[in-house]
C-alpha cells in the first residue's frame, strides 16, 4: 500500500487521505497549500438558506478529508501532522493509505462539471412543486416557473380556479416534499 517503486527503483507519487480536525477541512487545505503540497480538497458549491435567504456556500464533499500528492521518497512527510487542522494520515497499522490516481481524477471531473452545472441553475427548477413560507399566501403550493434576479421568484398560484402568476422573495419558498 506504498508508493509503488518504478522498475529503476523511485517511487512515484501517490494520493494519500488526511484526516482533518471537525470543522477545519478548509483550514488543512490552505495551510498544507501553503507549504507547498499538492492538496485536493473537494468542494462542492450548493445553495443554502442564510438569514432568509439564499446564497451559495461551498461544503466538502468529504466531510473532515482531504487528499493529499506525496512521493515515499522524495516528500518531506514530517510537517503533516502538526499541521493546522490536520489530525492524521489515514493508514492501517502504520502504513498510510494511497488512493488510485484515477478515482481522484474522476472525482475531480465529476466536481468540476457538477459545479458548473449547478452555478447555471437556480435552487428550483421550472415546474417543481414549492410551498410559500411567508406573506399572505403563506402555506399555499405553487409551482415554480422563473426565477427573477436573485431574490425573486415567479411562482404560479391557482386561485379561485384560475392561475395567476405572483412575484414572490426567493426566500419565502420552500420545496414542496414529494
Amino acid at each position: 500500500m506504498t508508493g509503488e517503486p518504478t522498475q529503476d527503483g523511485e517511487s512515484l507519487p501517490r494520493w494519500y487521505v488526511i484526516q482533518c480536525k471537525g470543522g477545519e477541512s478548509f483550514r488543512a487545505s490552505e495551510h498544507l497549500d501553503n507549504q507547498g503540497y499538492e492538496v485536493f480538497h473537494p468542494v462542492l458549491e450548493v445553495q443554502k438558506r442564510r438569514r432568509g435567504k439564499l446564497a451559495w456556500v461551498s461544503e466538502p464533499l468529504f466531510p473532515h478529508y482531504l487528499f493529499i500528492r506525496l512521493d515515499r521518497m522524495a516528500s518531506n512527510w514530517r510537517p503533516i501532522r502538526s499541521t493546522r487542522g490536520v489530525l492524521r494520515l489515514v493508514s492501517f497499522g502504520n502504513e498510510p493509505v494511497f488512493v488510485q490516481d484515477a478515482l481522484v481524477e474522476t472525482l475531480r471531473d465529476r466536481i468540476s462539471a457538477d459545479s458548473r452545472r449547478d452555478r447555471a441553475n437556480v435552487y428550483y427548477r421550472q415546474g417543481d412543486i414549492v410551498e410559500i413560507t411567508d406573506g399572505p399566501f403563506r402555506a399555499l403550493q405553487a409551482v415554480f416557473e422563473a426565477q427573477k434576479g436573485e431574490e425573486r421568484a415567479i411562482v404560479l398560484l391557482n386561485l379561485l380556479q384560475q392561475t395567476q402568476r405572483l412575484e414572490v422573495p426567493v426566500g419565502a419558498l420552500r420545496k414542496h416534499p414529494s
